[in-house]
């Protein structure tokens, strides 16, 4: 039997990924990347495992998705991430030529949006606000936590 994953599919994997930076103490962001209807990488944020303020859920899932394909561009693949991306991370995802972004919940304060999408590479189709209410609600409990 052919199972067909939808955006839903792969958010909740997104979310995952998120759940799992949360429980190490990490802004719980998480991606994956998708080719053809697999995924091929997963990331999420190690800014303060790693000690580095590039290690965002995005980039460690872009490496890990050319590794996996052999090449810098993702052409063929779609990022699914918890929340809308930074102007740094949208700026490696139009570098890599990823064809499509799909993020959950949006980030006023510091997402690319702010900047408009002419950050992303021209032909990456967007896409926004699946599953939005749960990523958004897994971000905000995390910082009422903190507080």
């Amino acid at each position: 039997m052919l199972e067909i994953y939808d955006d839903a599919y792969f958010m909740r994997q997104a979310l995952a990924q998120a759940r799992l930076a949360a429980t190490i103490g990490e802004i719980p962001v998480g991606a994956v990347v998708v080719s053809h209807g697999r995924i091929i990488a997963r990331g999420h944020n190690q800014t303060e495992r790693l000690n580095d303020v590039t290690a965002h859920a995005e980039i460690i899932a872009l490496t890990a998705a050319a590794n996996h394909l052999g090449d810098k561009y993702l052409r063929d693949c779609t990022l699914y991430v918890t929340l809308e991306p930074c102007p740094m991370c949208a700026g490696a995802l139009a570098w890599a030529q990823l064809s499509r972004l799909v993020y959950g919940a949006s980030d006023d304060k510091r997402g690319f949006m702010r900047f408009g999408r002419e950050l992303l590479h021209p032909k990456t189709k967007l896409e926004f606000g699946i599953l939005h209410d749960d990523c958004a609600e897994l971000m905000t409990g995390f910082f009422r936590g903190r507080r």
